[in-house]
């Protein structure tokens, strides 16, 4: 089943979660450069081009074709009280056949971060993704140091899975990352979600 081709729009709360469009560049651009220091350690290593228009256009071409395609659904999060772009969600590496699983990513611009919009971004995804998508399992990774991360996938209801040793080159090198899954019919017990 291939993503549809219209456009992908998800609501939340407080959010819109939408595709990339040539638009966003300039809030794209100063809200990457703003964040730099807050995410570069999380990150793969910035390409010398990487806030350039450029480049954006690139990224909005290449998120048109993925949702096209069914690869991808590379959403920005956009506040609907002021339209203001506070990150971007990603279920990438989407597999079909046997697989039926995709691969999660995710930033917050810093002055955003901490104040639940991605936890309702990846509620959003991860209901779209088991509900529309037809998807069974959907997969996170990141830095074993990464206890803001750890903490949003756990409350998330993903459960951890184990250790990938380098992979993935983040920052300039290949670190290991913990993994960790959501899956749609879980019989692996409860999560921390909803626990004191």
């Amino acid at each position: 089943m291939l993503l549809s081709r219209r456009k992908v729009r998800l609501e939340t709360e407080r959010l819109t979660l939408r595709p990339p469009v040539h638009g966003d560049f300039h809030g794209w651009a100063a809200l990457r450069l703003q964040s730099q220091d807050y995410l570069v350690p999380w990150e793969p290593v910035w390409a010398p081009d990487h806030l350039s228009r450029k480049a954006f256009t690139n990224r909005v071409y290449w998120a048109q074709r993925a949702v096209s395609s069914g690869s991808a659904l590379p959403l920005f999060l956009v506040r609907r009280s002021d339209q203001t772009l506070v990150g971007a969600i990603t279920l990438d590496n989407i597999r079909r056949g046997p697989a039926q699983a995709g691969t999660l990513g995710y930033w917050t611009g810093q002055p955003f971060a901490r104040r639940g919009y991605m936890a309702e971004a990846i509620g959003a995804v991860v209901h779209h993704a088991f509900g529309k998508l037809d998807l069974s399992r959907i997969e996170a990774a990141c830095l074993p140091e990464n206890v803001a991360s750890r903490g949003l996938l756990e409350r998330s209801g993903f459960k951890y899975e184990g250790v990938a040793q380098s992979y993935l080159q983040i920052n300039g090198r290949w670190r290991t990352h913990v993994l960790y899954a959501s899956l749609r019919h879980d019989r692996r017990g409860k999560t921390l979600v909803g626990q004191a």
